[in-house]
């Protein structure tokens, strides 16, 4: 099931980002996002555990895409396609034009992912990540 995250979610997020990325965000940083105006996350759960979450950041009449994650026993499920398709929908419901977002350019199932949903590379930023150092693509869905 997807819904908007709470901040009982919190812990739960928190782990996940630890497992998830190299450079995880805080605790801090996902509660002070649960309560931006610009942004909404939502978490995949089942049973009570969070197999994945997302956040989307919508201003200015575009969105994006700041996180998707889903714990790594799950991946290759179709999980982070669900996750897609509450933000591209929530983009749609707030009229954003056009949608962003970056990823490493190495991670090629996410970028197959993105690309499933329209997205197309447009720029790279060289050296833009850290631990491991890989330039990040930056891809754009310019209608939604």
């Amino acid at each position: 099931m997807i819904r908007r995250m709470t901040a009982a979610d919190l812990e739960q997020v928190a782990e996940l980002e630890q497992v998830c990325f190299s450079e995880p965000w805080s605790y801090g940083i996902l509660e002070s996002g649960i309560y931006s105006p610009y942004d909404v996350y939502f978490v995949l759960e089942q049973e009570e555990k969070i197999l994945g979450y997302c956040n989307l950041r919508v201003l200015a009449g575009e969105g994006e895409v700041q996180r998707i994650a889903v714990l790594p026993a799950w991946r290759g499920l179709g999980l982070g396609r669900k996750l897609m398709d509450a933000m591209v929908s929530f983009a749609r419901e707030n009229q954003a034009a056009a949608i962003t977002l970056e990823v490493r350019a190495g991670n090629t199932a996410a970028r197959k992912l993105y690309e499933s949903y329209g997205f197309a590379a447009e720029a790279v930023r060289k050296g833009y990540y850290r631990s491991p150092a890989e330039d990040a693509v930056i891809m754009w869905k310019r209608s939604v």
